[in-house]
């Protein structure tokens, strides 16, 4: 049936709601709270201008498309494209194909729509007709969140403001992972652990495949430890003794795989306080009273054998806690499976309930670990929807960590997502380059022999350099992630959402930014260099941007690195592990621009909640250069954290030899290498440093 006229209510900030009427029933992720509304009184924008055409109907919505417009997002159901016009596809979560696919597109032309709903979504955009976007609803309802930022970045916002912003995850998580092979025993996951500390690897966490318990794949709340394998003594399961506690006594991390398809409906609809019926005979039968009474018979047998209708699934997490677990890793299996004509616990089918289903996974596990372990929690997950950027971390599934699954993340930080990683490919040096630069890092030995160790000497010193880059460049993936939160925008950043107008980066799908100021590119050497002044890590070498050049690096490296004009990039001491030594000394690389740039290095505890509560601290730093002059400013650390007393040094990347460096009017003694075209200048103090050139 069609509808005339849609009813518009604004519910934020460039935020209206389109449904068939005043009084909408919405979606689960109204019901369970992944919407957001907001009381708001936008002036309601001209519909016609921003989609015209448009023709609504309960199931469908068509509206005609520009000539030049494109549409990008819908999270990870392609990695081979970042635009949309001219295909089919549609909503709905499967195993490899489209493990985080998500409703949510944004047009070139500067609006935003979210379907809102949990059903299968069919998407046409321009295909059949080449001038017309439609989407069928599979349940059958019309309701839909239009955005109007005007800008990828704006909308990215407003979208995450409506279905929850990132959550800044422990500081440790910004380490290199390694998880055992499934066949591990203990003597092994604590070998591993041992000599990743033997040669010199910085590492963060340890973790165990599906191998550790006794029932393969044990999706019921009764999972045990693996008794020859993991043989953990019953008069002592917490420890001291046991091979976590070793584990963690080496300053790692502890995590644990799981695989789930509990009824998690019954938490969600106790939380809002509704009661289900659960199966439940309260007496032992109607028997003949002559007769004898045969019980076994009287009892009703569910057809969810699994579930217990009463107890949470994060419940039986509590003991694998309290022996040292510090996260799960959420397996596809089998959250991302259909349960065709399973009857969930809330009354709704696997119609509605089978996309919905991670999300509810991620947020009970969130906010069981939040309250169970009074710390920051780390949800590692492969599956998501709408909203899953508030509560999960991700990496991109049982695909390796080639080319292709870049495609994946950068589809999905174009809905805001942050904390991403995949499945390293140690063996090749591409794969370590592109492994070791992502906002979160990962060796997944599965069921291989992945360690690094036994790669080879060349591919064992280059695991040695990228990962200890990487542990020095904590400080400033740390900052930026704290800044996803507060801005959502993403930590790894596709060039096209950073250069939404340059219509060469539309198509670059092998290279990223992560953070502001690093562009990584990955097994290909044709690089695209967007607007501004680029500088080669590897070998200092200049490209001017707005151009694609064929780049080479070196022998002992396996990817491109580029520091953006303006960069200021903050490495800090060399550590096994994060909270190893205090954060006492940091290099400040600085790449100065004609136009003032600025960073703000942001520093917490790493673990509690008591940053939303203030208790941090900021240092703004910022650099400009102005004629023959470079200014680099470093504040005071401001906030409630107490940091330690810091030396500070400096490296600042400049084509001509430096005359003087003063440090609050004082002159400093400094070098430079004409060949990179660098300057270093050790021990400065918290003020101005100037270079006179």
């Amino acid at each position: 049936m069609r509808i005339e006229s849609p009813f518009i209510k604004s519910v934020g900030e460039k935020t209206w709601r389109i449904t068939a009427d005043s009084k909408p029933v919405g979606s689960a992720l109204n019901r369970y709270g992944f919407i957001h509304e907001k009381d708001n009184a936008e002036p309601f924008p001209e519909i016609s201008a921003l989609l015209p055409e448009l023709s609504c109907s309960e199931s469908s919505v068509s509206f005609k498309a520009e000539p030049d417009e494109d549409w990008t997002g819908f999270g990870d159901l392609t990695r081979t494209r970042l635009y949309h016009r001219g295909f089919k596809f549609d909503c709905w979560v499967r195993n490899v194909k489209s493990y985080i696919p998500v409703p949510f597109f944004m047009s070139t032309k500067g609006y935003a729509i979210l379907v809102n709903s949990t059903h299968r979504v069919e998407f046409d955009i321009c295909a059949d007709v080449s001038d017309r976007v439609t989407w069928k609803d599979g349940g059958r309802k019309l309701d839909f969140y239009l955005f109007n930022g005007g800008s990828f970045k704006e909308n990215i916002r407003l979208y995450c403001e409506l279905t929850g912003k990132v959550k800044l995850p422990p500081l440790w998580s910004f380490g290199l992972w390694y998880i055992c092979r499934t066949q591990a025993n203990d003597y092994e996951a604590v070998n591993d652990a041992l000599n990743f500390r033997r040669e010199g690897i910085p590492c963060d966490v340890i973790g165990l495949e599906p191998g550790w318990m006794s029932k393969h794949y044990e999706t019921s709340t009764e999972k045990q430890w693996h008794p020859e394998r993991f043989p953990i003594p019953a008069w002592c399961p917490n420890g001291p003794h046991n091979f976590i506690n070793a584990i963690k006594r080496m300053g790692f991390r502890f995590e644990l795989w799981e695989c789930n398809e509990y009824d998690l409906s019954y938490e969600e609809e106790r939380r809002l306080r509704r009661s289900l019926p659960v199966s439940e005979t309260k007496d032992c039968g109607n028997f003949h009273k002559d007769g004898e009474a045969d019980e076994h018979f009287s009892w009703a047998r569910p057809a969810d054998t699994i579930t217990k209708a009463e107890e949470s699934w994060f419940e039986h997490h509590k003991k694998f806690i309290d022996q040292g677990a510090d996260f799960f890793k959420q397996d596809g299996a089998y959250q991302i499976c259909e349960h065709p004509g399973r009857l969930w616990g809330n009354g709704v089918t696997d119609e509605e309930m089978h996309n919905l289903y991670s999300i509810l996974y991620a947020r009970q596990m969130y906010e069981g670990m939040a309250e169970y372990g009074n710390r920051r929690p780390l949800v590692f997950t492969v599956a998501g929807w709408s909203g899953f950027q508030a509560f999960s971390g991700t990496w991109t599934g049982d695909t390796g960590g080639r080319l292709e699954t870049l495609g994946g993340m950068l589809n999905t930080a174009m809905l805001g997502h942050c904390f991403m990683t995949n499945d390293m490919e140690v063996m090749q040096p591409e794969g370590i380059h592109f492994g070791y630069m992502l906002p979160w890092s990962q060796i997944n030995s599965w069921t291989y022999f992945r360690m690094p160790w036994i790669q080879g000497e060349r591919l064992l010193e280059m695991h040695k350099y990228y990962s200890r880059l990487r542990a020095r460049l904590v400080p400033y993936i740390y900052s930026w992630a704290y800044d996803s939160t507060q801005s959502s925008y993403p930590l790894l950043v596709p060039l096209t959402l950073e250069f939404q107008h340059d219509k060469n980066c539309r198509n670059v799908l092998h290279q990223f930014l992560l953070g502001r100021d690093l562009m990584v590119s990955i097994y290909n050497h044709d690089i695209y260099f967007p607007a501004g002044l680029w500088k080669d890590f590897w070998s200092g070498k200049l490209y001017e941007g707005e151009q694609s050049l064929t780049v080479e690096w070196p022998d002992n490296r396996g990817g491109g690195l580029f520091v953006r004009e303006g960069a200021i990039i903050p490495f800090g001491p060399l550590m096994q592990y994060r909270g190893e030594k205090p954060l006492d000394e940091i290099e400040l690389y600085v790449f100065p621009a004609s136009t003032e740039s600025r960073f703000v290095f942001y520093e917490d505890d790493g673990v509690s909640f008591t940053h939303l509560d203030g208790d941090f601290a900021k240092t703004a730093l910022s650099t400009q250069r102005t004629g023959n002059t470079i200014t680099v400013k470093v504040g005071s650390p401001e906030g409630k954290y107490k940091v330690p007393l810091r030396k500070w040094n400096l490296k600042l990347a400049v084509q001509t030899a430096p005359s003087s460096v003063m440090n609050n009017g004082k002159p400093l003694e400094f070098s430079y290498d004409c060949g990179r075209g660098e300057l270093t200048v050790d021990d400065v103090k918290a003020g101005d440093i100037v270079i006179g050139l």
